[in-house]
């Protein structure tokens, strides 16, 4: 059975597949996260040659590299697409929500969360007791 797929999909028509990952199956580097996604837009159909393939994953690897920085690790990733679509979420386990960093441009870093916020659609923080989750809505046409 693929990983990628819903067993038991019943979200009904305009949506294709989903991916959840939680606990240890959860993406440990960006590119594991990246790669996740990509097979899941590749079996929705969408060309990962195109922008909005490359914004996706841009977004998803931010996500992820954040959760790996400043949140103690990624404890949950969920994706799925939808309606043309992509709906991800990453969870960590730091209760402090993102913060743009204020200081010098020539500073390393810091570009991250504006960048996810420019490219998403929708983004949601979600605070729990054992950390938080960032979901974000972006489009795929």
């Amino acid at each position: 059975m693929n990983p990628l797929a819903a067993a038991d999909d019943t979200r009904g028509p305009g949506h294709a597949g989903a991916l959840g990952r939680t606990g240890a199956d959860a993406p440990v580097t960006a590119a594991a996260a990246r790669a996740r996604v990509s097979d899941l837009l590749d079996q929705a159909g969408i060309s990962l040659a195109g922008v909005a393939a490359a914004d996706a994953l841009l977004a998803t690897s931010e996500l992820v590299t954040n959760a790996l920085r400043h949140g103690g690790g990624v404890t949950a990733m969920t994706c799925h697409v939808a309606d043309g679509m992509l709906h991800l979420s990453v969870s960590d386990a730091n209760p402090r929500p993102p913060a743009t960093r204020t200081g010098s441009p020539e500073q390393p870093g810091g570009f991250g969360w504006p960048l996810v916020q420019h490219l998403a659609q929708r983004v949601t923080i979600s605070m729990h007791t054992t950390g938080k989750t960032i979901g974000i809505t972006l489009p795929l046409a």
